[in-house]
């Protein structure tokens, strides 16, 4: 029998292939708590997983962050038993750990209910109390196919057939039994913490063609303090959701007679746009950007010069037919900003030309995925290109970064994750252009010292690219800025410039996005601000409010005092009581509320309510440049 060495904390022990994890306690000298499995190398076993290979093997105890995924996976297990008891006709489709919790997918006759998550709920409960082991078997696949033929379970019958192996592993607990690579805990008893939160439909693999299933979603923890804090955390999100803020707020509608995914600005909605906007513009021409415009549609046949069509055809709409001709909807700005530069010949003393434009593209996606502003179908990229040669490509990069952080600050985003992209799986041009590219990438980070993790294979097609996640609030991340090096869409459009030798030459390409797009942008700034926007970005600034109509001359002075100074006020001299005006001012989330009464007219004073419910005095003259100084330092 083969023997496997393994080294932990620099010893090193040899155990038999095939063995089980378990064994590994004992040998290790491990007590309690005892792990619930181990990390040998990047493979994460679990105590029951037969073991083949060797290396440094660190074992996984509760609270670890590889532990989290073990425990959830085995929810998703206890789930599916629990669903198999209640309903015997549903069939199994799958039932991973994710981020969040762990979800499974069922094909059942009738939809799932609030009652049926309730019943299924409790179920868990018990086949938790009853601490099952999960008991790993690995079988060959003629034996797998045999036992899931007779349950009747064909979704997991097609994922057998795709199977390279000839054998397969399945875990049983009790009678349920499931076809799956693991790992698990050793049993049920071990999941202290959980809850089932959710059901929606989902298309089995995700493509629409197929049958939709309901997928049954869940969480789970190892400390019941833990999940009642997650608990908590969805409920602030859920107070937070740009979609019923943005019908309340009147930000923003997406109807049904214009189409999903395509988003209907409203007047407030649109101020908050335009704030961003000009600020985008003004900072770009401060920095050496052009700006310029471009169609929303092109003949098809740029997007196969451009690649488009041979790697991103799934995600563009279909063509349209005019004057015998093919248009497309543009998914990308590049190509437009490409035949700008090459509208003239172009020498090396130009670089680096950097163009900009908030341009609106269009993208296919599928209705399941739509998401108020963060899924559409049609957005605003704050897009830019820049043209340069190779040695100034690494302080263009330095450029780009410094001018992420600084946008990302001013709208209150301190924190980030950032990625490097590498080549993905189908791209344009050789090995050798994208490892310099990527070379750049990683150079100009570390540089900047700035952390950023390795994301294999995300690059998009024509070059490798650097992502940035900002943090909210609540501790979620969102993509949005994202920097790209491009060596091959230049040679696809024959880009050159003249060199100081009068030679030709190729020049580099900068794709970059510094918000990514309006749309996915502002609906994570309404979750950050909770709608409560900073006093520059606010639709309505201040409000000014009556307490008696005595008082509406003096109130309708100060509106067009400070209407004048170009702050965004409006004047309820309406006839209700002033608490009724105040609780609505604050359900609009207004920064500040001008209350106007005999006292303020007497003194010509103001008395300012914030948002919070403080109450201030003020000079309007000392008022207005108070809202006037928070405008112009973007005071978050």
């Amino acid at each position: 029998m083969k023997s496997l060495k393994l080294i932990y904390n620099e010893r090193e022990v040899e155990v038999e292939a095939g063995v089980r994890a378990s064994a590994l306690i004992e040998l290790l000298g491990l007590g309690n708590p005892h792990p619930l499995g181990f990390r040998i190398e990047e493979e994460i076993v679990d105590l029951q997983t037969p073991l083949t290979r060797g290396g440094r093997v660190e074992p996984i105890f509760p609270g670890t962050p590889e532990a989290l995924p073990i425990l959830r996976h085995t929810a998703a297990h206890v789930l599916a038993q629990a669903v198999k008891e209640l309903f015997p006709e549903a069939r199994l489709g799958i039932g991973p750990a994710t981020e969040e919790g762990f979800y499974y997918d069922f094909d059942v006759s009738e939809p799932f209910t609030e009652e049926d998550l309730a019943r299924i709920e409790k179920r868990m409960k018990e086949i938790i109390k009853r601490r099952i082991p999960l008991e790993r078997e690995e079988i060959s696949k003629p034996e797998a196919e045999r036992i899931f033929t007779e349950r009747r379970e064909t979704y997991k019958l097609e994922l057998i057939r795709e199977i390279p192996e000839e054998r397969v592993s399945i875990y049983r607990q009790d009678d349920f039994v499931d076809l799956c690579r693991g790992p698990h805990l050793p049993h049920t008893g071990l999941i202290k913490a959980f809850k089932l939160l959710s059901v929606a439909g989902a298309y089995w693999r995700g493509d629409e063609r197929n049958p939709q299933l309901q997928r049954i979603y869940g969480t789970a923890f190892f400390d019941k303090e833990e999940l009642r804090a997650y608990l908590e955390r969805l409920e602030e999100a859920k107070r937070r959701d740009h979609r019923r803020l943005g019908r309340e707020l009147e930000l923003f509608s997406i109807e049904e007679e214009v189409g999903p995914g395509l988003i209907l600005w409203h007047p407030k909605g649109a101020i908050v746009r335009k704030e961003i906007e000009d600020f985008w513009r003004e900072e770009h021409l401060k920095r050496g950007y052009q700006l310029v415009y471009t169609p929303h549609i092109a003949l098809r046949d740029l997007w196969k010069v451009s690649g488009h069509l041979d790697f991103y055809a799934e995600n563009m709409f279909a063509p349209m037919e005019i004057d015998e001709r093919a248009y497309q909807l543009k998914p990308m700005n590049c190509p437009f900003h490409i035949l700008i530069y090459k509208s003239k010949k172009r020498s090396y003393r130009e670089f680096p030309l950097r163009y900009c434009e908030l341009g609106t593209v269009y993208r296919y996606e599928r209705s399941g995925v739509l998401h108020g502003l963060l899924r559409v179908r049609g957005f605003t990229q704050d897009d830019a290109h820049i043209f340069c040669r190779e040695d100034q490509l690494e302080e263009e990069i330095f450029k780009v970064l410094d001018l992420v952080v600084y946008f990302l600050s001013v709208f209150g985003f301190r924190e980030y994750q950032i990625y490097l992209s590498t080549r993905p799986e189908k791209y344009v041009g050789t090995e050798e252009i994208w490892e310099k590219a990527e070379g750049a990438l990683a150079a100009a980070l570390e540089k900047k010292g700035l952390p950023y993790e390795i994301d294999p294979g995300e690059g998009v097609f024509y070059g490798p690219k650097i992502d940035l996640k900002i943090r909210d609030v609540l501790g979620r991340f969102w993509q949005c800025s994202t920097i790209q090096v491009d060596f091959n869409i230049p040679e696809r459009f024959d880009l050159t410039y003249m060199g100081p030798d009068n030679r030709p030459y190729r020049p580099i390409m900068i794709h970059r996005a510094l918000l990514g797009s309006l749309e996915r942008f502002f609906g994570v700034l309404i979750e950050h601000y909770a709608g409560a926007f900073p006093v520059w970005l606010a639709p309505v600034q201040v409000v000014v409010l009556t307490v008696a109509d005595r008082h509406e001359p003096f109130a309708r002075e100060m509106y067009d005092f400070l209407r004048g100074s170009g702050i965004r006020v409006e004047l309820d001299a309406r006839g209700e009581r002033l608490s009724y005006k105040i609780r609505e001012a604050q359900v609009k989330k207004i920064p500040y509320m001008v209350i106007v009464g005999d006292r303020e007219v007497e003194e010509r004073r103001l008395t300012v309510r914030t948002r919070g419910g403080e109450n201030l005095t003020f000079a309007p003259e000392e008022f207005r440049e108070k809202i006037l100084r928070e405008i112009r330092e973007k005071i978050v």
